[in-house]
């Protein structure tokens, strides 16, 4: 009888020994895994989407703040002077036809602005 419990308490020290052995239990490894997940998007949002995000309302406040007589140059390449500001649409001067005299207009989207350039104030 007395053998029966020495062997029954040296299997009970024989279990618990794995877990104080420095185990994690599987809810503690799931905590870790999203913490590293909450990090990584952390890092994603400061690295890539905000910066973007800066970025696209600079671009949209460049093209509210348009005037008569600034230099552009549009996304296709074209420079030129705006002539008048008409809702979505930009009227700009785009050099000489032929003939220094003649001007050539072209009717184009704000949203086609890729650069401004204010006039010089006198």
């Amino acid at each position: 009888m007395l053998f029966e419990i020495i062997a029954f308490a040296e299997n009970e020290v024989s279990q618990a020994a794995p877990e104080a052995a420095g185990t994690v239990s599987p809810a503690a490894s799931v905590g870790v895994q999203l913490v590293i997940l909450a990090f990584m998007f952390a890092a994603l949002y400061f690295v890539l989407i905000r910066p973007q995000r800066k970025k696209e309302k600079e671009t949209r406040d460049m093209i509210a703040a348009v005037n008569v007589g600034d230099k552009i140059v549009t996304i296709g390449g074209i420079a030129g002077k705006i002539t008048k500001i008409k809702d979505e649409y930009v009227f700009i001067e785009s050099g000489s036809v032929g003939n220094p005299n003649e001007k050539s207009f072209l009717k184009i989207e704000r949203s086609a602005i890729k650069t401004v350039e204010k006039k010089q104030q006198a």
